[in-house]
């Protein structure tokens, strides 16, 4: 993700009433866990202090996929793709993802993503539920694609 000079900001911008993050300041959660060559994760809910919102921003490098499943117990997810192309499977569901696409997860539905051949951006968001999440390693056949 490209930022200009301006935006070049680590710490978030506060104010009455607001909260501004550039999500390329947010650190990488994919490479702090060692998942950095699937793609990017940056989880802005802290930096931002939302208190019911979480939100991400996630990149799959082509032709890569997340290297495990996830469903929530209680928090409903909205996917937003901002570019590239993909597929998500939700339980025993493919669907195709491409820019602008917009798809909504139930709590329950585990999911996973894939990368198309120009790799695909995202954002997840979604109500906000504090260590709600089963995470499933290689459920979508294995390990990554």
């Amino acid at each position: 993700m490209e930022r200009t000079a301006q935006d070049n900001r680590a710490e978030p911008r506060v104010g009455a009433g607001f909260a501004c993050v550039n999500l390329a300041a947010v650190v990488d959660s994919a490479a702090a866990a060692g998942y950095g060559e699937a793609g990017e994760a940056r989880f802005a809910t802290r930096p931002l202090g939302t208190e019911r919102i979480g939100l991400g921003y996630q990149t799959l490098n082509p032709g890569r996929r997340q290297s495990f499943g996830h469903r929530h117990g209680d928090a409903e997810e909205v996917y937003l793709v901002l570019g590239g192309s993909g597929r998500v499977r939700v339980d025993d569901t493919i669907v195709e993802l491409s820019a602008l696409d917009v798809i909504r997860v139930a709590p329950e539905a585990m999911r996973c993503f894939e990368g198309g051949p120009e790799g695909l951006q995202f954002v997840a968001f979604g109500t906000r539920h504090e260590n709600d999440w089963e995470v499933v390693p290689g459920w979508w056949g294995g390990s990554e694609a």
